[in-house]
């Protein structure tokens, strides 16, 4: 991921993400560094950080000064470093990894496979920065029916534009086993994949909506690039989708989970 693709609708502030996505990414963050065993006195690498959600996980965990992190987003790579001080974190790409080799004992992707441009060459990069028996981990959201809030927004989006950029569509690894695999044929052994539900609850639909227009990811990106008539009908039709509501709502995130250990 670099700033001439995807990266592009990921330079807003972490505060916007974290209004679209931070609600869910933070308790997913519990749960995968739980399922995949990370424990005090482990080395961790945070790849693809954002504004830290996992990384701040992770120090409490283990503590900040045996945490590391990058990002190819400047502004996530500030707030990241700002919300998390002990923690090293750099700017970089998960397909060249700013760090040196066996360096860790864990390195943990969340929500990032899904938007790399070179899967294969990520996986090689795990294997390259761990330690020997070190733990590679990824996990994406299920795009296709297991992620309410983006399934019911494209939903919506085909309906205004049948061609719209269904993530469920265009992306990879939200499906059971595409990360077993990427793993297994790095050389990964003893990979195990599960899945975890979260929720976040929303205060009204307007809180919802302005997630969308701050432009973040695809579903964000799609959403800014229509014309205010197209715009105003995809918000519409999601209203609809979700019944309406005229108070709190709450939506759950399925997430797909993967992890393996490298060769000793």
């Amino acid at each position: 991921m670099d700033e001439t693709g995807s990266a592009r609708s990921f330079l807003a502030s972490g505060q916007a993400y974290d209004q679209f996505m931070g609600r869910y990414s933070r308790p997913l963050a519990v749960a995968f560094v739980d399922a995949v065993g990370v424990a005090s006195g482990h080395a961790v690498l945070d790849v693809g950080c954002g504004p830290g959600a996992l990384t701040g996980v992770l120090a409490d965990v283990v503590g900040p000064e045996a945490v590391s992190a990058f990002d190819p987003s400047p502004p996530f790579v500030a707030e990241c470093t700002a919300r998390h001080p002990g923690v090293t974190v750099r700017t970089g790409r998960a397909e060249a990894m700013p760090f040196g080799d066996a360096r860790f004992d864990f390195a943990l992707a969340q929500l990032v496979l899904h938007f790399v441009d070179d899967p294969g060459q990520v996986a090689s990069e795990f294997r390259r920065v761990l330690r020997p028996g070190g733990v590679a981990a990824a996990c994406v959201w299920d795009f296709a029916d297991g992620m309410e809030m983006l399934r019911l927004f494209w939903d919506s989006a085909l309906v205004v534009d049948p061609k719209a950029p269904d993530e469920a569509q265009t992306l990879k690894f939200g499906r059971q086993g595409e990360i077993t695999d990427l793993l297994e044929a790095a050389g990964f052994g003893d990979v195990t994949e599960t899945t975890f539900d979260v929720q976040s609850t929303y205060s009204s639909f307007d809180e919802l909506w302005v997630g969308f227009l701050a432009g973040i990811g695809p579903a964000g990106s799609f959403c800014v690039s229509l014309g205010a008539s197209q715009r105003t009908a995809l918000r519409e039709d999601l209203l609809l989708r979700l019944g309406s509501p005229s108070g709190p709502f709450t939506l759950t995130a399925r997430a797909r989970c993967a992890h393996g250990r490298s060769p000793l």
